[in-house]
């Protein structure tokens, strides 16, 4: 089994170089913090036949914050990718009901809107066979992708983050990149080679126990998964975590465009329940562990999702081909409750009731299908989107697509906390008979916790766009007697980072380093937190870098080694990455 290893640091001295580097131009969407002050709304209106519904107002929504009615403060509604004029005052039979105070209700500019879609491949978990299988249906489908349409690429495939593609609407480029993609090596196969191993070696230990005689009664098992079961639980954990933090950092990183922003989330297999997937569907079996569960798995991702206005259509990268059970945030069903005939199907699915007693081979053995496509449907149903499952996947772009060219957007502003608490949203239609889809709920962020998202972000992303450039050297690593690897590093911390603060004579800075170590095949370490404290006699010259010296002690591994420098008084990220060789 893999595991996570420790990074030690160690501290050494400063001094100033006249060695400078200019920051990058790129887009300055990373590293700035994210000023939400409207929160979005997109919502789908059928009827009972399932047909969409146009023509609606303001006035026929009723918009519920955590059960209070709220006024819509913000109100177009998009057809056909176009957005209509809004009607006059005069024609207005009633002014809106819940407007508090009479407010008028501003609409977006008429004419086209474009719709930016960020593509997420997951490498971690996705089999190349199946990957490529819907990338390529997704690159055979830009032709789809409208004029004022644009698209981006991001990879994870394990402890970095890739960008392919930054945005870009032209077919060809697109093209390219998804070529790029493609070439890209996936470790979908060794995760099945994790899980096949865990299961042999469960099996081996049972028909041990039982050979000898010392298997003990039903009745005297302990609770929960076995410790072989458990170990590997707790790393496949760790790993969907990383991916879904990775999936995270792509959306702050492509924050900015203002239209409409879809995620196509291809997953590779991503349990909802670690426990039941582990455990093979047995849901119902007591534990000892404290196993997460998927809402605090996906929730941040759903959570970022809806701050930044992001619709998630996750995609169902294994294709398998079966129903699935509806794992909302309303609450868990457990397969027991599921086969008694407790559960609820899934209401924006458009396949029949599932059926859960027949596992689904997927190559790495049995696997509860629930739990796979369980994750997807959270997702999409936090965030107002659809899943795309089973042979649909060849169709995503076209799915997401037609689903996203008409709806109504309506908007709020909310009194903003930043206590990190989650507020439900719910949009009602007040005409009898029509049910409307949209995302559940929003993060008022903490300061705090958005400096945190952000920096781990920008680890992730290595280089991410908007970061200034930092200066990064990394010298010959040394395996010390305990087994501890040993690496010298030098930054040039840039001046155009840092708020420099006069104090007395001299001038100080605060700042925040961040390192972070990881291997090819997906290992991360944990990233500590190291304060760092500059002060010179003279005011450090805009352009110019701080030379700073440390050294790195890694346990493990690890192949690659990231850097990021964090100003909290400028809210600026400076971020490096260089690939280590271990003695």
């Amino acid at each position: 089994m893999k595991r996570a290893w420790p990074l030690a640091l160690l501290l050494s001295a400063l001094s100033l170089s006249s060695a400078a580097r200019a920051a990058e131009d790129v887009p300055p969407s990373f590293g700035e913090s994210i000023d939400v002050r409207v929160v979005n709304v997109e919502a789908v209106v059928t009827d009972g036949q399932g047909n969409r519904v146009s023509g609606l107002k303001p006035e026929d929504f009723r918009l519920r914050v955590d059960g209070k009615e709220v006024p819509v403060e913000y109100f177009s509604e998009v057809k056909d990718g176009e957005a209509l004029a809004a009607a006059p005052e005069a024609s207005r039979a009633q002014p809106p009901v819940n407007a508090a105070g009479g407010a008028a209700v501003q609409g977006a500019a008429e004419g086209r809107v474009g719709t930016y879609y960020l593509l997420y491949v997951d490498d971690f978990f996705s089999v190349p066979a199946h990957r490529d299988t819907v990338l390529k249906a997704l690159k055979a489908d830009l032709g789809r992708l409208g004029p004022d349409d644009r698209m981006a690429i991001v990879a994870y495939g394990g402890g970095r983050l890739t960008m392919i593609s930054n945005w870009s609407g032209s077919p060809a480029d697109l093209g390219r990149a998804f070529d790029r993609a493609i070439a890209r090596r996936s470790n979908g196969l060794l995760r099945r080679s994790e899980r096949t191993t865990s299961d042999n070696d469960e099996a081996f230990a049972e028909m041990a126990a039982n050979a000898d005689g010392d298997s003990p009664p039903d009745s005297a098992q302990p609770p929960g998964l076995s410790d072989i079961q458990r170990l590997y639980a707790n790393d496949l954990v760790r790993q969907v975590k990383g991916d879904v933090q990775a999936a995270v950092s792509a959306m702050r990183a492509f924050a900015a465009p203002h239209g409409r922003k879809v995620m196509l989330l291809l997953s590779g297999g991503w349990p909802f329940s670690v426990q039941s997937y582990v455990a093979r569907g047995d849901g119902a079996l007591p534990t000892k562990e404290n196993l997460p569960g998927g809402e605090e798995i996906y929730g941040p991702l759903a959570r970022t999702a809806n701050l930044l206005g992001y619709t998630l259509y996750p995609v169902d990268v294994p294709g398998i081909q079966a129903g699935a059970v509806d794992i909302t945030s309303a609450g868990q069903q457990t397969t027991a409750q599921l086969r008694a005939g407790r559960g609820r199907h899934n209401p924006l699915a458009n396949d029949p009731p599932p059926s859960l007693e027949t596992p689904v081979d997927v190559g790495g053995g049995n696997i509860p299908e629930e739990e796979v496509e369980g994750s997807l449907k959270y997702l999409a149903q936090e965030t107002g989107g659809k899943p795309i499952l089973n042979t649909n996947r060849g169709l995503a772009l076209a799915l997401a697509r037609d689903d996203t060219r008409s709806y109504y957007w309506l908007g709020f502003s909310p009194s903003w906390k930043h206590d990190d608490k989650r507020h439900e949203i719910r949009l009602e239609a007040r005409r009898s008979g029509l049910k409307v889809r949209t995302r559940t709920g929003f993060l008022d962020l903490s300061r705090k916790a958005e400096v945190a998202m952000m920096v781990e972000s920008a680890l992730l992303f290595g280089s991410p766009p908007g970061a200034l450039h930092m200066p990064f050297k990394v010298g010959e690593a040394v395996r010390s007697k305990r087994g501890e690897v040993e690496i010298p590093v030098t930054l040039g911390l840039p001046v155009d980072l840092m708020t420099v603060v006069p104090d007395g004579r001299k001038f100080t800075v605060q700042l925040e380093l961040r390192f972070a170590a990881s291997s090819a095949n997906g290992d991360t370490a944990e990233i500590p937190v190291v304060p760092v404290t500059l002060t010179s006699d003279h005011q450090p010259a805009p352009g110019k870098v701080v030379k700073y010296e440390t050294k790195v002690k890694l346990h493990g591994k690890a192949d690659h080694l990231v850097v990021a420098a964090y100003d909290p008084l400028s809210g600026k990220i400076a971020t490096a990455e260089a690939d280590v060789t271990a003695p």
